[in-house]
């Protein structure tokens, strides 16, 4: 691809992230919002979370390099379902999660 057609791919991609995300901002500013949109707001970072975390649970062909590979997401899924009942924070949950993968993927 020659340069000139990729600055105008990332200009434009650039271009538009900041637009849909500045542009609500400035939609909104000075209102309220009614308590059951700011309520369906606060479920976007635990869904967006959990499609992180389904991504890497159920990807095709994990079983091929053998069943512990496999099996190292589950595992420390496992392990931060229990920190989340016990901090209920997705700070912890975060931070547990990559610690109980790196620790179990050295297994």
């Amino acid at each position: 691809m020659p340069v000139n057609e990729f600055l105008v791919l990332w200009l434009s991609s650039w271009a538009a992230i900041a637009f849909f995300r500045v542009a609500p901002a400035f939609a909104l500013r000075g209102r309220t919002l009614s308590p059951r949109i700011t309520e369906a707001l606060g479920y976007i970072p635990p869904a967006a979370f959990a499609a992180l975390v389904a991504n890497d649970l159920v990807s095709p062909g994990a079983f091929d390099a053998g069943p512990w590979p496999a099996l190292v997401p589950w595992t420390a899924a496992a392990g931060v379902v229990a920190v989340a009942v016990k901090t209920k924070s997705m700070l912890w949950c975060c931070v547990s999660g990559i610690v109980f993968y790196i620790v179990l993927s050295l297994i």
